[in-house]
């Protein structure tokens, strides 16, 4: 399954607001499609569904990507579902998008992508690449990288940057001091909800 490239209002109208996914604002306040209007109560089921695919368009994953990511919060110590958000918030391209070096996640996996963003002085071209403690995120020494990201910072997506990033705006260089924390995180979800989802399939 190939990541979704459709309408981004499309899925803000259905699931609420994403903040990686888009920064536009659906002028219509119930889900797209014929029967949008038309409330119906929820089964439990639909709303472990709608938590889960709130996590996968917000960041950008696929359904196996998102699976995999399950398995390895299972793996770790702690709350699942906590594991599981820090996975997502420490991925590469997130973290661009939060220092906001790029209006959305798709855009910071953009810049990712091109060659634009170094991790410890080296240019790193995954976007998925898991940032630690201690790793330097920095901006490619050229006038292309500088002018491109010097205009995102003027529009971020997000203003507040986490207390886990120390970011130097005159020198485009972020340290990771550390992991991210709940309450940084910018999504509304219930991620024991998604929990709940993966644990009947996985």
């Amino acid at each position: 399954m190939s990541r979704y490239r459709g309408p981004r209002l499309r899925v803000t109208r259905r699931l609420g607001d994403l903040p990686g996914l888009t920064r536009k604002s659906a002028r219509k306040a119930y889900p797209p499609g014929q029967h949008g209007q038309a409330r119906k109560k929820k089964s439990e089921y639909a709303l472990r569904l709608e938590e889960k695919q709130k996590l996968r368009y917000n960041y950008g994953l696929t359904e196996r990507q998102l699976r995999n990511y399950v398995q390895k919060a299972r793996r770790k110590t702690g709350s699942t579902g906590q594991v599981l958000l820090q996975l997502m918030e420490m991925r590469l391209d997130n973290t661009v998008f939060r220092l906001g070096l790029a209006p959305t996640i798709p855009a910071a996996r953009q810049l990712v992508n091109h060659g634009h963003i170094t991790i410890n002085g080296k240019v790193l071209d995954i976007a998925s690449y898991q940032v630690r403690t201690g790793d330097e995120i920095g901006v490619r020494d050229r006038d292309a990288s500088r002018k491109l990201v010097e205009e995102n910072l003027q529009y971020p997506g997000l203003s507040n940057i986490p207390a886990h990033l120390d970011f130097n705006k005159n020198k485009l260089v972020c340290k990771v001091t550390g992991v991210i924390d709940r309450e940084w995180v910018a999504l509304q979800i219930n991620e024991l909800m998604v929990v709940e989802y993966y644990s009947r399939l996985v």
